[in-house]
């Protein structure tokens, strides 16, 4: 079956940086889109950085572009989220998610993505 699992969170100051992982198994990688979503409390999840692993398109939210990057390692089928800049406000506990390409309309929309991960937690504080 699908299964996604996070690495790489923790605290970091704000103005610091920090790689996420997002390892993957059980699906037809090239068919699939994956993103990285986080939730802060009390705040809906959103997307942040959606890849299409069969061609490598990205799709990136206002708020972190310029400052995250997505980028996939296919032969270790594991999606990377590096985060620069970091801001107080991008603390949040972050998901990485998986979509069937057939199954997009949009690239990033939580709702269209059918398997998660348990998330990981970023805290950025000083």
């Amino acid at each position: 079956q699908v299964q996604l699992e996070e690495s790489g969170g923790g605290l970091v100051q704000p103005g610091g940086s920090l790689r996420l992982s997002c390892a993957t198994s059980g699906f037809i990688w090239d068919f699939y889109a994956i993103g990285w979503f986080r939730q802060a409390p009390g705040n809906e999840r959103e997307g942040t950085s959606c890849i299409n692993i069969w061609d490598g398109r990205v799709n990136v939210s206002d708020s972190v572009k310029g400052r995250f990057t997505i980028d996939r390692d296919i032969a270790e089928r594991t999606v990377y989220l590096q985060m620069n800049s970091l801001k107080p406000e991008d603390s949040a506990i972050y998901y990485c998610a998986a979509a069937r390409l057939s199954d997009l309309q949009g690239m990033c929309a939580v709702a269209e993505y059918a398997y998660w991960g348990q998330g990981t937690q970023v805290i950025v504080s000083s």
